[in-house]
């Protein structure tokens, strides 16, 4: 069984203080220059338009990703356990008075969500447990009704506690900051760092209910620091949609040289096409990654997603939709493919 180490104020204060200094750091940094995606997508605008005798375009805004879910929109209410003491008492069996008494001390009542889930997980295994044992027949009619409830209850609330674990958790949120920059074409290994995360916590969720599966809250605030170290999520997004706006504007380029029947002889040498080429390729690969470790996590768990995480994903977590951040750059890679063909074609 996993020792529950509620974090105090201080901690949880200092959790969320290294997340915005690390993210302050970076908005100061990416502030300072237009950042190695922009940079990269940008000089390749600039040779493909030399190529075609054209003026480069003029790069629009980035698009940025929409705000994640507010928490009453994308967790679930929890009810919480208020027994007396006498009824704890007649329950001592079933041994739960120390856990609900750390829930509700001042620690306790300021646990990080995964803490809280912890405890959930521990309650409802000494409740379903106790349940099966010769401890039911030994109690009075009120007592007996009172612990089968607590144990339905505890069964019901479990998924919805998972849940909460996860989306409420700063380190989750702060992995979707719109306060964030596209990922640089040299960080593409983040995702490597991070995947193991994700299927730590689709296994957390998974097992559960299984007795089996031993809980342990260092390898759990672990796997959830190691999100904290950058917003992940958002990177990724930011990174397919700078790319995928500047191939659009890179086939606008194309667009006209076919109109107006520009000739060009260096299309194929003097673009860097291939070295654009390879970094959308890394990149499509490691989100693709990515997006699929979120939708796994996601499908494993016990409760319907609440309708703004639904929507959220949809928009910009699909690897199908054909707005969300994946399928776009997927197009709009398909569509200056196409264009560049038959300008080769012309050049030839």
């Amino acid at each position: 069984m996993a020792t529950w180490n509620f974090p105090t104020c201080g901690t949880d204060g200092r959790r969320r203080a290294g997340w915005w200094a690390t993210l302050l750091l970076g908005l100061l940094l990416a502030g300072c220059s237009d950042g190695p995606a922009e940079t990269l997508l940008v000089d390749y605008q600039r040779r493909l338009a030399g190529a075609l005798a054209l003026a480069p375009p003029s790069p629009g805004r980035p698009t940025n990703i929409a705000a994640f879910p507010e928490p009453e929109a994308r967790l679930f209410p929890l009810d919480e356990s208020r027994e007396g003491m006498l009824a704890v008492f007649a329950l001592r069996d079933c041994h739960i008075a120390n856990l609900i008494a750390a829930r509700n001390n001042q620690l306790g009542r300021v646990a990080a969500p995964s803490q809280r889930w912890l405890y959930e997980l521990a309650l409802w295994r000494r409740l379903s447990g106790c349940w099966n044992t010769e401890v039911p027949k030994r109690l009075g009619d009120a007592d007996r009704t009172r612990l089968a409830r607590l144990t339905r209850s505890k069964t019901e609330q479990l998924p919805r506690a998972s849940w909460n674990a996860v989306f409420d958790s700063s380190e989750w949120v702060g992995s979707f900051s719109r306060a964030s920059a596209p990922l640089a074409p040299d960080a593409l290994s983040a995702v490597e760092t991070q995947l193991p995360a994700l299927h730590y916590l689709r296994e957390a969720v998974l097992h559960q209910f299984d007795r089996r599966w031993p809980p342990d809250s260092a390898t759990l605030e672990g796997h959830l620091q190691t999100l904290q170290t950058r917003p992940l999520t958002a990177e990724l997004l930011r990174a397919l949609l700078l790319a995928e706006q500047r191939l659009e504007e890179a086939s606008a380029l194309l667009e006209t040289a076919l109109a107006n029947g520009t000739r060009c002889t260096e299309l194929t040498i003097a673009t860097g096409h291939d070295r654009l080429t390879r970094w959308l390729d890394g990149l499509q690969r490691q989100s693709r990654r990515w997006l699929l470790g979120l939708d796994r996590l996601i499908e494993a768990q016990l409760v319907d997603p609440p309708p703004a995480i639904v929507a959220y994903r949809q928009r910009w977590l699909s690897l199908e939709a054909d707005q969300a951040p994946w399928p776009a750059l997927e197009a709009a890679r398909e569509r200056h493919r196409g264009l560049r063909e038959a300008m080769i074609r012309r050049c030839g």
